[in-house]
């Protein structure tokens, strides 16, 4: 692993990752304790004189979209800060340390209005901006293709994405553009009303075909760059993933699975501990022969297909929610990329060939 790739691994696995009321996964850019001395003082106040170039009305924003937290609770911008009070800004991604800028990176756009925009993210883009990777993100793209759009500021947590993919995933993501359209999607994000089914290529074919993945998700004791599931509920947090076997290549298999729950690397750590780890997944086990023969002619096959998908096999393919203005049932699909396309049809001949 490079050094940008360890410094993105840890913007991934961040240590300030907290969650909020609502189940969802935040990043804490501000903590301060107010001290024994500390008079009666809104919340927004207490703020502005601490945070560098902040502006009463962007913590008020703040507040608004709840990313303002006292004492482990989302507060409103008129609470009254106490002594010994612990208040923390926290947002849905990582802190910008930088200004974002906006960069013309071609969007692959599927859908859009005047509400939502839905993209088809292609493996390798970074979402957020972070630690060594400030630019060439999603969000700087977004930053372009919002340029002329004066409602749409790139920094309101009130905006933006609604949910996130990994780097090295492909597939389709929601954009929010206003902020009642962030929070009622937030909202069937957080009551699992959403539709997200992903397609991967895994080692090994699972036995049984169908099944549902339960187990708490949270950060590996033993490496923190991992992620890992705890049976017996003692760390982490719920997940539930299902899968079901859509065809048998011989030491490989493709998967489909539906998200029940939505936990920093859900799909390949499930899939990992079930035995089964995600084709060419470097983090989880992924990247090695994990079956087959030793033969030097099949470890060259391997090694070939590692070439043609250079990253873990996972593509989020459909996305399903209710519009938030129209309240119409909103379908989207996305066809699998080259990549994962070229992968399987080498297994598929290389299964029909031994068969």
């Amino acid at each position: 692993m490079t050094s940008e790739e360890m410094l993105q691994s840890l913007t991934d696995l961040d240590d300030n990752v907290i969650v909020d009321d609502a189940g969802n996964e935040m990043y804490e850019h501000f903590r301060f304790v107010a001290d024994k001395g500390q008079t009666l003082l809104r919340v927004d106040k207490f703020l502005v004189t601490r945070i560098v170039n902040a502006s009463r009305n962007r913590i008020q924003q703040a507040a608004e979209a709840g990313c303002i937290i006292v004492n482990g609770r989302a507060v409103k911008s008129n609470y009254r800060v106490k002594p010994y009070d612990v208040v923390s800004v926290v947002m849905d991604r990582p802190r910008y340390e930088n200004e974002i800028v906006a960069e013309d990176i071609p969007l692959d756009i599927v859908y859009e209005d005047d509400t939502v925009l839905v993209v088809n993210k292609p493996a390798g883009l970074v979402v957020h901006p972070g630690h060594g990777n400030y630019t060439g993100t999603l969000v700087n793209a977004l930053a372009w293709h919002f340029r002329d759009n004066p409602d749409y500021d790139v920094s309101d947590p009130r905006l933006g994405l609604v949910h996130r993919i990994d780097k090295d995933t492909s597939g389709l993501l929601v954009i929010a553009k206003t902020p009642d359209a962030k929070t009622r999607l937030g909202k069937q994000f957080f009551e699992k009303t959403t539709q997200r089914e992903y397609v991967a290529v895994v080692w090994g074919v699972p036995d049984p075909a169908e099944g549902r993945i339960e187990g708490n998700i949270g950060r590996n004791p033993k490496d923190r760059l991992q992620m890992a599931v705890f049976p017996d509920g003692s760390e982490g947090k719920h997940a539930v993933t299902h899968y079901s076997l859509v065809e048998s290549l011989g030491h490989v298999s493709v998967v489909k699975c539906r998200l029940e729950t939505g936990r920093t690397h859900q799909i390949r750590v499930h899939m990992r501990h079930i035995g089964h780890p995600l084709f060419n997944d470097a983090r989880y086990g992924g990247d090695v022969i994990f079956r087959g023969n030793t033969s030097s002619s099949y470890r060259q096959f391997v090694e070939n297909c590692f070439r043609v998908c250079p990253r873990q096999a996972l593509h989020a393919r459909t996305l399903g929610f209710v519009h938030p203005v129209t309240r119409k049932e909103m379908f989207f699909t996305s066809k699998l990329p080259a990549d994962m396309e070229a992968l399987i049809d080498r297994w598929r001949n290389y299964s029909t060939h031994k068969a």
